[in-house]
């Protein structure tokens, strides 16, 4: 019939004209390389075998491969001198109005401790062993009596990064955590716009903080999802989504083929737009998902020059930025030994 013939071409026109539309070829080529955000600095990664009813989430752990635990100064500190473009820290008010780096609502997980953090002052978090809660296998607690005071204030965190730049996560939803977490960047002489730092977490203290830094990149999960599902859908008609402007775009390492112009022209386009790209490992969580295994690196394209979250810092940053690489041949092999127990559990 005539209209199938009329319709079959018009679907192929419409198909080349988005083909072109979307061609990555064709849009300039990036400037600059992927910058790493180290989650947590260096952190011990949870046990594949943990279940989803594991009563403390993050502290039933791998069989270590190194010491270092989340947001302490140690391993922000090492984060920092392999090579981390970026830094991602918890961040929680005290009872004294301080700022706590740690990522748990409570205390009764991760450490000696119990109750809620922001019901302490920072000298009684400072008295609390933070590596006392975790596990490894069965019942061995590898860090416990080794991290008592490794619960750092702000200021201490800030000047363990040196020059890498810090992703501050909101911890909790009330938006009057961001005018405390402002005043204490203050207090510390950190201007987070000159720093280039960033904000997450919750809508509420995102979006104060974005009032407070309006040229900070602050972003929260519900408006990361909704850029990257709007831009699913419009992206393949060259559109934009509104959600986008300024945003955060996320893109699952196992779903780049679902984003229009991959990756150049989504790059010009996000670039246009003011937003940021984060790759992400394949999966969905609650929160970020980071790559663990340094051959995903792989699968990034070349020419992104976004960021890439990242959970296995220890191993993934040195196998990118290898000139910074200043661990000893025990740490390479208890590192290589630890890939391969994740890779089989895989």
């Amino acid at each position: 019939m005539r209209w199938l013939r009329y319709l079959a071409f018009a679907l192929a026109l419409a198909f080349l004209a988005l083909t072109v539309v979307n061609a990555s070829w064709l849009a300039p080529e990036p400037k600059g390389a992927v910058k790493l955000i180290a989650h947590r600095g260096l952190h011990q990664l949870p046990d594949p075998a943990a279940g989803a009813a594991e009563p403390c989430p993050g502290t039933r752990i791998e069989l270590p491969a190194h010491d270092y635990l989340e947001n302490t100064v140690r391993s922000i500190e090492r984060a920092a001198s392999l090579g981390a473009h970026m830094i991602a820290l918890d961040v929680a008010p005290t009872a004294d109005g301080q700022i706590a780096v740690f990522g748990d609502e409570t205390l009764d997980c991760r450490t000696d401790g119990s109750g809620a953090v922001r019901e302490h002052t920072m000298a009684a978090l400072k008295a609390l062993d933070a590596g006392y809660g975790y596990r490894a296998e069965g019942e061995t607690y590898p860090f416990r009596g080794t991290a008592t005071g490794a619960i750092p204030t702000l200021a201490e965190a800030i000047r363990a990064a040196g020059r890498a730049r810090l992703l501050y996560r909101f911890t909790g939803e009330d938006a009057g955590e961001a005018d405390l977490l402002a005043a204490a960047l203050r207090a510390a002489g950190r201007d987070p716009v000159a720093a280039g730092d960033g904000f997450y977490g919750a809508d509420a203290p995102v979006s104060r903080i974005g009032a407070i830094y309006p040229d900070a990149w602050a972003f929260s999960k519900a408006r990361a999802e909704a850029c990257t599902g709007a831009y699913m859908l419009q992206g393949w008609f060259g559109i934009v989504p509104a959600a986008c402007e300024g945003g955060t775009l996320t893109i699952p390492l196992d779903r780049q083929w679902a984003f229009a112009g991959w990756p150049n022209r989504l790059i010009a386009r996000m670039e246009e737009a003011g937003a940021r790209v984060i790759v992400v490992a394949p999966g969905e969580g609650e929160d970020l998902r980071g790559l663990q295994f340094p051959e995903q690196l792989g699968d990034i394209p070349a020419s992104f020059n976004g960021y890439a979250w990242v959970d296995d810092g220890f191993t993934v940053v040195p196998a990118l930025i290898n000139r910074f690489d200043d661990r000893s041949q025990a740490e390479i092999d208890a590192a290589q030994a630890a890939l391969e127990r994740r890779r089989a559990a895989r």
